[in-house]
C-alpha cells in the first residue's frame, strides 16, 4: 500500500501541496497549449498567402521561360542554365516558442538580382524567368520554414494537450480524493477522541 494515502496530518500536508502543484501545472499547460494553437493559426495564414504567391509568380516565371525558349531556342536557353549555380548559402537557425525549438531557414541573397549570364546573346525574357525564378526561391525557403514550424507546433500541442488532459483527469481527481479521504479520517479520529475524553471526563 502506498505510504502517502494513509491519513496522517503529514500525508494531508503532502496531498494538498501535491494538488496545488498539479492545478498549477495544469493552467501552465493550458495556457501553453492556447499560446501554440494561437501561433499555428497565424502560420496557417501566412502559409495561405505564400502558397498563393508562389502558384502566382512561378506561372509568371514559367510563362517568361516558355516565351524565352520560342526567342532563343530551348537548347540555348539550356546552355545558359549550366550557368546558375547550386545554392549554398541556406542557413538553418532556431528560435523557441513556449519551449518549442522552430526552425528559420535564411540564405544570402546579395546576388539574386545578378544573372550569371551575359546579356549580349540573351533576351528580356530570359532574364524574367531568372527573376521570377528567384523570387519564388525567397518564397519556397519562407514556406519551408513556416510548414516546418507549424509541423513542429502541432506536435507539441498534441503533446502538451495529452498532459493537460491527464493533469484534469487522472491526477487532480486521484488528489483531490486523497485530500478528502484523509480530512474525512482525520476529522472521525477528531471526534471519536472528543468523545472518548468527554466519557473519561464524565466518569472521573
Amino acid at each position: 500500500m502506498d505510504q502517502t494515502s494513509f491519513p496522517t496530518k503529514g500525508n494531508l500536508i503532502l496531498a494538498k501541496n501535491t494538488l496545488a502543484l498539479s492545478r498549477q501545472g495544469y493552467e501552465l499547460m493550458d495556457k501553453k497549449r492556447n499560446v501554440l494553437i494561437r501561433e499555428i493559426l497565424e502560420l496557417n495564414e501566412r502559409a495561405k498567402d505564400l502558397q498563393e504567391s508562389i502558384d502566382l509568380i512561378f506561372t509568371q516565371a514559367y510563362a517568361a521561360l516558355q516565351k524565352a525558349n520560342i526567342e532563343m531556342g530551348i537548347s540555348n536557353v539550356e546552355r545558359f542554365s549550366y550557368g546558375v549555380p547550386q545554392e549554398t548559402t541556406i542557413v538553418i537557425k532556431s528560435r523557441s516558442i513556449m519551449g518549442v525549438e522552430i526552425p528559420l531557414a535564411s540564405y544570402d541573397n546579395s546576388t539574386k538580382d545578378t544573372p550569371n549570364f551575359g546579356f549580349g546573346n540573351t533576351s528580356a525574357s530570359l532574364d524574367e524567368a531568372y527573376q521570377k525564378f528567384n523570387e519564388v526561391k525567397d518564397l519556397i525557403i519562407s514556406l519551408a520554414s513556416i510548414e516546418n514550424a507549424a509541423y513542429r507546433l502541432a506536435l507539441n500541442i498534441k503533446k502538451t494537450q495529452k498532459r493537460a488532459n491527464a493533469l484534469k483527469n487522472v491526477t487532480i481527481p486521484k488528489y483531490e480524493g486523497l485530500v478528502k479521504h484523509i480530512t474525512e479520517t482525520l476529522e472521525e479520529r477528531d471526534r471519536d477522541e472528543f468523545t472518548r475524553l468527554k466519557v473519561i471526563k464524565r466518569k472521573k
